[in-house]
């Protein structure tokens, strides 16, 4: 039959265009250094941390700002129809991005800007991609459906490590080139296969929601994304004007956009679905799901990269790509538990698997505390398949559960209002990881610095200079696969030691003894909150109630009835 065809067609399609839009949000940490050497900048250098950080984050803020209004445009104007426009601009903009032809600062606006023209494509696939699967399968398969898409999603965060890895020591513009015919084909195939089997409402566009929130969203996140950048003598910026000014207008925008959706007949976030006990508690579970796993593969990778890679031979060059290739235990966890889990949650409800999910969470994040810093391998990698298998087991069932409780003509607006809240916990998530890593070393690498680097006769100039410097430059430095002390110190200050005191500061041993105390308090009070975030996710999983299908039941939005 045409429908029992389609709706794999559609799953098919749909897992593709998720897969690309997550491999992007993440492709470029890793290729990062290449990138930088291409257009000829120095990311560590302070005039150019702006760079930095929105070539990291701008695309994830993009498609959390934007992703609950193209949810709403596909109730109004198709799902299918945004969703195909979303393949087309995402693929022009890797196009574009590709042909950079700038070095310095305007090769770095240019990778910025079509960085966010990315991210408005990649919001326009995840935000109608819940909305057209759930179309498209019935109540009883939405689970393998939708867990099977959230996985190719998830898992595409971890994938696109590995792929800029690879890619970027050929080219830095392969980062970019690689997603332009997997997006064409995907453009084309999603127009003439997928078909259109959504209620159009035909209400009109709440413009002021849309901007309030729009706005207010993007000055909170960039407030909390400078917050792990020096200002004056303090070593974050809470007390930054930019900062406390972004946090405050954009908390005040959020407020008035909260004031005007209870008051506009039409509003863009349906407030009323909140009524809904399943999408309530399934979208809590979600925000702080992501908001404990967020910034995990920004502490994992700095861990595996400024400290166990190169305590075992590798050169600090070679460590992003192997750093992808050792998270690997992750991605297979979640390709494993998430379909399965999908599909039981089909025929037993969410609740069991994506409570039991976080749970083994946060059990996962208690093991990777009690590892030392110079770990065996096969431990972290055991530990790490746990987290995918639990992180699995939990996302497919939830996101399952919230699609099954939206109301047809709501769907795209309630998965989008799904995904800003998993998108904006993430972009949260890796400001409060940093922020706390940030904490746990300046309260002892300085003094660290300060014994390592006199003994081995740097200047008390340059050692000074070292470490008074904020701690995130040392995060970046190991991040970035640079050699972290060479950078910091400069060829200069290397030239004047003795040749063995070079050897030492700018070999494999040094740098990573130097950080693994201050690196283990940070990371202990970083596990700590994760630990945190998954058991109170847990606790809201649990609250989510029995299962419920909302075609199957009374409507909500105008009885105020929960379930």
């Amino acid at each position: 039959m045409r429908g029992e065809r389609y709706k794999w067609v559609a799953l098919t399609n749909t897992t593709i265009g998720v897969l690309l839009a997550t491999i992007d949000s993440s492709i470029m940490l890793i290729a990062m250094p290449d990138i930088f050497r291409g257009i000829q900048l120095d990311p560590l250098l302070p005039e150019n941390s702006f760079y930095l950080l929105w070539m990291i984050v701008g695309y994830l803020v993009t498609s959390s700002v934007l992703v609950v209004s193209v949810g709403r445009l596909g109730d109004l104007y198709g799902r299918v129809r945004m969703y195909n426009l979303g393949f087309v601009i995402y693929t022009f903009a890797s196009l574009v991005l590709t042909i950079d032809w700038m070095t310095g600062h305007p090769g770095a606006i240019w990778l910025v800007v079509w960085r966010i023209v990315q991210g408005v494509g990649g919001a326009f696939l995840v935000g109608n991609s819940g909305a057209i699967l759930t179309d498209a399968f019935p109540a009883h398969q939405r689970g393998l459906a939708l867990g099977i898409n959230n996985v190719a999603g998830i898992s595409g965060t971890f994938i696109g490590l590995v792929l800029g890895g690879l890619l970027a020591p050929i080219s830095w513009r392969l980062v970019f080139l690689i997603s332009v015919p997997c997006g064409v084909f995907g453009a084309v195939w999603a127009y003439l296969r997928l078909h259109d089997l959504s209620r159009r409402s035909g209400e009109p566009i709440d413009w002021l929601g849309n901007v309030t929130f729009a706005l207010g969203l993007i000055l909170v996140m960039i407030g909390i994304t400078h917050v792990i950048q020096p200002y004056g003598a303090h070593t974050m910026g809470w007390t930054s004007p930019v900062v406390l000014g972004c946090l405050v207008g954009g908390v005040a925008l959020l407020a008035a956009f909260g004031v005007i959706e209870t008051r506009v007949k039409f509003p863009m976030f349906r407030l009323p679905l909140f009524k809904i006990r399943a999408f309530t508690f399934g979208t809590l579970s979600t925000f702080l799901s992501a908001l404990g796993r967020g910034g995990l593969m920004f502490i994992m990778i700095i861990w595996l990269q400024g400290i166990w890679l190169p305590l075992h031979g590798y050169s600090f060059e070679s460590t992003p790509l192997w750093a992808g290739i050792y998270m690997l235990p992750l991605t297979i966890g979640f390709l494993v538990a998430g379909p399965v889990s999908g599909y039981l949650s089909d025929r037993f409800g969410a609740r069991p698997f994506a409570t039991a999910g976080m749970l083994a969470a946060a059990l996962t994040f208690v093991l990777l505390e009690l590892l030392p810093i110079d770990f065996p391998y096969p431990a972290f990698a055991a530990i790490l398949l746990l987290n995918g298998l639990a992180m699995g087991c939990f996302a497919s069932p939830n996101r399952a559960a919230v699609m099954n409780s939206l109301p047809a003509n709501h769907r795209g607006a309630g998965g989008g209002m799904n995904s800003t809240f998993q998108n904006s916990a993430q972009v949260f998530s890796i400001g409060i990881f940093f922020s706390l890593m940030i904490a746990g070393l300046a309260a002892t690498l300085p003094t660290a610095l300060t014994q390592a680097l006199t003994a081995h006769h740097v200047p008390p100039a340059a050692t000074a200079a070292l470490a008074t410097s904020p701690p995130v430059s040392v995060l970046f430095a190991a991040f970035l696969g640079y050699n972290p002390m060479q950078h910091l110190l400069g060829n200069t200050v290397i030239a004047q030691l003795p040749p063995a005191d070079a050897a030492a500061l700018t070999g494999h041993s040094f740098f990573p003894q130097l950080i693994s105390g201050p690196f283990q308090a940070g990371l202990h009070i970083a596990f700590g909150f994760a630990i945190a975030a998954c058991l109170i996710a847990a606790g809201a999983s649990a609250f989510r109630g029995s299962r419920y299908v909302a075609e199957l039941e009374t409507p909500v939005l105008s009885s105020g009835k929960a379930s």
